[in-house]
């Protein structure tokens, strides 16, 4: 069945149907059978319950002949216009087994209608191609497949454009990839391992290694994580699945196991949210922790996961030093800015009153369930 949303073009075919067959009937006269009132409103039924015919083109395939075998049997010999819509309404949808079934079971019903009334083979045959002609029964069931093969071949050339897309765009991030890592993994390699040479050469000689030069090795190191992940995300490679909302609990556990006292706590009623949106709380949260965890010399942490009908927030705070908010922000928090920004949420990294560091942010979120 398909689930589509009745537009005023299904009235106003559905209308028009029933109007000319209704108009149709008043031309031939009554039938003096004393059910005219009953075949009226077969006649205009049959017509009108083709506005659901896009949302249930076989109910209304059996309905709208139903109609016409009933005005047929009281009496009113008027062509069944309504089922021959029905038909192609079907057969576009792709019922095309149920159509032909249909479709014979119709011919034989109009057949038996007829000879019940007069009693003739002939005149009862034609009777029934009066109000059935098999050329027009083709030709809705011919006009039916036809559009809808229209629409798969329209459908299948939009499919194949947006694999063609992705193909250029595949070929594009990887060729980016390529040129980070021919441009950028050499010389950050070369950094690393001579400002980790240094300093091991400066602790053996005992002599006070500089800030600078541990400034630089810090550099390096998270230069180099930074380029890996980035490569990775470019190449698409990474044979886990993304993480998501619902593997932050996951994350506070890791977090707990390096001695950090991590406590979880989520308000408000969970639901789905975006790919997307779950992906960055899953990584706000992920590089706060692990900011806690490498330079605040916390002892205890905490997340604050809050579901809105139109937002997702998230908090982490703990009561270590704080002393990033006095530095220049790193790449991990540019990161977590971006990512927010991208989703056109709000970001807020400062140091608490009472003491550690706060990271919160706020996603927008259209819900999905």
């Amino acid at each position: 069945m398909a689930r589509q949303r009745i537009t005023v073009g299904d009235w106003v075919i559905a209308a028009g149907v029933a109007v000319a067959q209704l108009a149709a009937a008043l031309s031939g006269g009554q039938p003096g059978s004393g059910n005219e009132l009953l075949g009226y409103a077969a006649l205009v039924a049959s017509g009108l319950v083709l506005v659901f015919r896009r949302r249930a083109p076989v109910a209304v395939l059996v309905a709208s002949g139903a109609c016409g075998l009933a005005f047929q049997a009281l009496g009113f010999d008027v062509a069944v216009i309504a089922f021959l819509v029905a038909v192609y309404a079907a057969v576009r949808e792709g019922h095309r087994l149920v159509t032909v079934l249909a479709a014979v079971v119709m011919q034989s019903g109009l057949f038996l209608v007829a000879y019940a009334s007069v009693g003739d083979l002939g005149a009862a045959s034609e009777q029934a191609r009066g109000a059935l002609e098999i050329a027009w029964l083709i030709a809705a069931g011919a006009a039916g497949e036809a559009l809808r093969q229209a629409e798969r071949r329209a459908d299948e050339a939009e499919r194949t454009r947006e694999a063609a897309a992705q193909r250029r765009a595949d070929d594009e991030r990887l060729h980016i990839a390529r040129e980070l890592h021919d441009s950028l993994t050499h010389q950050i390699s070369v950094i690393k391992v001579q400002s980790e040479a240094a300093v091991h050469v400066a602790q053996r000689r005992g002599e006070e290694v500089p800030e600078s030069l541990l400034a630089i090795r810090e550099a390096g190191r998270e230069a180099a994580r930074e380029l890996r992940a980035t490569l990775t995300a470019l190449r698409d490679d990474d044979p886990n699945p993304p993480r998501g909302l619902e593997d932050v609990r996951d994350l506070v556990g890791s977090a707990g196991s390096t001695g950090l006292d991590v406590t979880l706590t989520v308000d408000g009623q969970p639901g789905t949210v975006p790919v997307a949106v779950g992906r960055t709380a899953y990584r706000i949260v992920q590089e706060a922790l692990t900011n806690v965890t490498r330079h605040a010399a916390a002892t205890t942490a905490s997340v604050h996961i809050d579901h809105r009908p139109d937002s997702l927030g998230i908090r982490v705070e703990d009561n270590g030093t704080g002393a990033s908010a006095t530095t220049v922000p790193g790449i991990g928090l540019l990161g977590m800015r971006e990512r927010v920004s991208a989703l056109g949420g709000q970001l807020r990294a400062q140091p608490r009153e009472e003491g550690g560091f706060m990271v919160e942010a706020r996603l927008p979120v259209e819900r999905t369930s």
